[in-house]
C-alpha cells in the first residue's frame, strides 16, 4: 500500500518531470499537491508521535507554529481550488483566449497571490490568537492545535478581536464560494450547449474531479466550523477534525490521478524509470 505523503510526492514529480504536462491546469495541480503535502506534514506527524510515545503534550510555540502552517495551506487550497475553477471556465467558455488568458506568466502570479494572501491570513490569524491570555487552562482536547479550541480557553471578552478578523476572513472565502458557484453554472450552461453526447462527457469529466475535491472541502470545513453546539461532544469533534484537516489532503492526490490518464501514465512512467535506474 502506497502511503499518502508517497502518492503526493510522486504525483510532484510526475507533474515537474513530464513535460506534455506542463498546462496551467498540471501546474495548477503541483501547487495543490504541495499545498496537500504541507497540510498533512502539519498535522499527522505530531499526533503519531504522541500516539506512540502515549502523550498529549505540545509547547506552546510548537502550537503556534502548528497553527500558523494548518492555516497557511488550508487557505493556500481554497485559493488554489479557486484558481482552478477559473482554470476550467476559460477552458470550456473561452478557449479561443485560454492561452491568453492562462499564460506562463498568468499563472505564476496567480499562484504566487493564492500563495502570498494564504501567508497573510495565517499570519494574521496566528498572530491574534497568541497573543490573547488564556484564562481558562490549557487543555484542548484535539489532536493538534485548532483555533476555535485555542478561542474556548481565552477570556471571555479578549476574543472579539480575533472574533473580527474570522469574520473578515468567512467574507473573502465566501466570495471564493460565490466565485465557484457562479463560474460552475456558466460551465454547466456551455456544456449543455454543446451538440455531441461525447463532446458533453469529455467536457464534464474534466470538470469532475475538481468539483469533487471542491465539494469534499467544502463540505467537510463547513460541518467542522458550523455544526450546532448541542450535537458537539469531544469524541464528534475529534472525528469532524480528522474528517476536515486529514481527509481532503489524502484524497485528492487519488481523486485526481484516478479521473486522469495523463497523470497515470506520468506516475507510471516516473515509477518505471526509477525501478530501471535501481
Amino acid at each position: 500500500m502506497v502511503h499518502p505523503v508517497a502518492r503526493c510526492n510522486r504525483i510532484d514529480g510526475a507533474v515537474a518531470c513530464g513535460h506534455h504536462l506542463h498546462t496551467p491546469m498540471f501546474f495548477f495541480l503541483l501547487n495543490l499537491a504541495l499545498s496537500d503535502l504541507g497540510s498533512i506534514c502539519t498535522t499527522v506527524p505530531k499526533a503519531m508521535h504522541n500516539s506512540l510515545w502515549n502523550t498529549s503534550t505540545i509547547s506552546y510555540s510548537a502550537c503556534a507554529a502548528q497553527v500558523f502552517f494548518f492555516l497557511f495551506f488550508m487557505s493556500t487550497e481554497f485559493s488554489l481550488l479557486t484558481v482552478m475553477c477559473y482554470d476550467r471556465y476559460v477552458s470550456i467558455c473561452k478557449p479561443l483566449h485560454y492561452g491568453t488568458l492562462l499564460g506562463s506568466r498568468a499563472c505564476a502570479h496567480m499562484a504566487a497571490a493564492a500563495w502570498a494572501s494564504a501567508f497573510l491570513n495565517a499570519l494574521l490569524h496566528t498572530a491574534n490568537t497568541f497573543s490573547l491570555p488564556l484564562c481558562h487552562g490549557n487543555a484542548l482536547g484535539q489532536f493538534f492545535c485548532e483555533i476555535p479550541h485555542i478561542l474556548k480557553l481565552s477570556c471571555s471578552k479578549s476574543y472579539l478581536r480575533e472574533l473580527g478578523v474570522s469574520v473578515f476572513t468567512t467574507a473573502l472565502a465566501f466570495g471564493c464560494f460565490v466565485f465557484i458557484v457562479f463560474s460552475y453554472v456558466q460551465i454547466f450552461r456551455a456544456v449543455l450547449r454543446i451538440p455531441s453526447e461525447q463532446g458533453r462527457h469529455k467536457a464534464f469529466s474534466t470538470c469532475l474531479p475538481h468539483l469533487t475535491v471542491v465539494s469534499l472541502f467544502i463540505t467537510s470545513a463547513a460541518f467542522a466550523y458550523l455544526k450546532p453546539l448541542s450535537v458537539s461532544s469531544p469524541l464528534l469533534d475529534l472525528l469532524v477534525s480528522v474528517l476536515y484537516s486529514v481527509v481532503p489532503p489524502v484524497l485528492n492526490p487519488f481523486i485526481y490521478s484516478l479521473r486522469n490518464q495523463e497523470l497515470q501514465a506520468a506516475v507510471w512512467t516516473l515509477l518505471t524509470g526509477q525501478f530501471q535506474k535501481h
